[in-house]
């Protein structure tokens, strides 16, 4: 069954399509990587689904639903960037916390699910810990946990592991790939490496192929 389906979303800025009747699908329990070079909209086609921009037309639906007007906080989809992006001022715990916290949940079952939540992304005991001190593959573990604190219905990673070498990103891919399984999230994780977006995704899209193709031209129409 489709959770998410994306229907000929255009994004047009000044003047240029950053898409063009970009369509897709993910599946209930499915995560899809999404492949694309630099610049080819990866980002913005996330940021549409998240509700963060306003397509030029198309639109976007949830389990059947157009929830293209829909504000972003309503979505209920969890967005992670390729800078792990966590507070400074706060600690792993309170990063984690945060989308709890300002629902309004009991501070008992915030600390539980955080306690849950680092123990699953394999950092235990790292509540008090300064996000200073964390290196590159602990910050982005903290951050995949903040946005899936507040139980999201759909995860949308946008390049978490392109600043970080090989061998780590293999690791966290696969260990990605098992966690969302594991939670039953659909997701889409993009990236612009082949060997990532496998490793990732039960099924891989390219950008470039997802747009609508043009009608062809009417010869007898003329020179346009």
């Amino acid at each position: 069954m489709t959770a998410l389906a994306v229907e000929g979303v255009t994004v047009v800025y000044a003047g240029r399509a950053v898409l063009d009747r970009v369509s897709l699908t993910v599946g209930e329990r499915e995560v899809v990587g999404l492949l694309g070079p630099s610049g080819a909209g990866k980002s913005t086609l996330l940021q549409v689904v998240a509700g963060l921009v306003e397509p030029t037309a198309g639109r976007v639906r949830w389990q059947g639903a157009d929830v293209t007007a829909l504000a972003p906080h309503r979505r209920r989809f969890g967005l992670v960037f390729q800078d792990a992006l966590l507070f400074p001022h706060l600690d792993v715990a309170g990063n984690v916390a945060y989308g709890l916290r300002v629902t309004g949940r009991p501070r008992g079952e915030v600390a539980a699910r955080v306690a849950e939540l680092l123990e699953l992304v394999g950092l235990p005991g790292f509540d008090s810990r300064d996000v200073a001190t964390l290196s590159g593959g602990e910050a982005h573990r903290v951050a995949l946990a903040r946005a899936l604190a507040p139980q999201p219905r759909l995860l949308l990673l946008d390049e978490p592991f392109g600043a970080l070498d090989r061998e780590l990103r293999d690791r966290l891919s696969v260990e990605v790939r098992e966690l969302l399984h594991g939670l039953q999230t659909p997701a889409i994780h993009v990236t612009h490496d082949e060997a990532e977006a496998m490793l990732v995704g039960d099924r891989v899209l390219r950008l470039g192929e997802l747009a609508a193709p043009r009608p062809a031209p009417d010869p007898a129409a003329g020179p346009v």
